[in-house]
């Protein structure tokens, strides 16, 4: 599927623009291309001590500073582009946000790549539903305390 299919147009206007629409424009412009060709790998930040980065200290946040909102939040998760030695810690929030963009992508590669059953055609349009309920839910600033 194409971006300028209309469903998917209209999909990235009403849920994903929104979602991936940050206080840093361009790490979340960055997000977006990344989500799109399946490179960005969202982890947990463990307790041993993390290698040094190449990016300011600045842009890439830190365990109390989410590199995306600027806010000073406890951060439990890092982002990183593809094979970068970089990374971006993220809030709760942030994270979530983009959670709920890449799964969205996953399921819709599932459906490209024949991993869903074809003739349940309603059970993957209610799929596809949830999963913008949760891009709905994420925008609006929902998300489980647990993340």
């Amino acid at each position: 599927m194409s971006r300028s299919c209309c469903f998917l147009e209209r999909v990235y206007r009403e849920d994903i623009y929104p979602c991936l629409t940050f206080s840093k424009s361009e790490l979340g412009s960055a997000i977006l291309e990344a989500v799109e060709q399946n490179t960005l790998s969202v982890e947990p930040v463990g307790f041993q001590p993390l290698p040094v980065v190449k990016a300011a200290a600045v842009e890439c946040g830190g365990p109390k500073k989410c590199a995306l909102s600027g806010q000073t939040k406890t951060c439990k998760h890092r982002i990183k582009f593809g094979d970068s030695s970089s990374y971006y810690y993220v809030s709760p929030f942030c994270r979530y946000k983009i959670t709920a963009v890449c799964n969205f992508f996953t399921y819709i590669r599932y459906i490209q790549q024949g991993l869903v059953k074809q003739q349940d055609v309603e059970q993957m349009f209610w799929e596809v539903m949830q999963l913008r309920r949760e891009m709905s839910f994420a925008k609006l600033g929902y998300f489980r305390d647990q993340l």
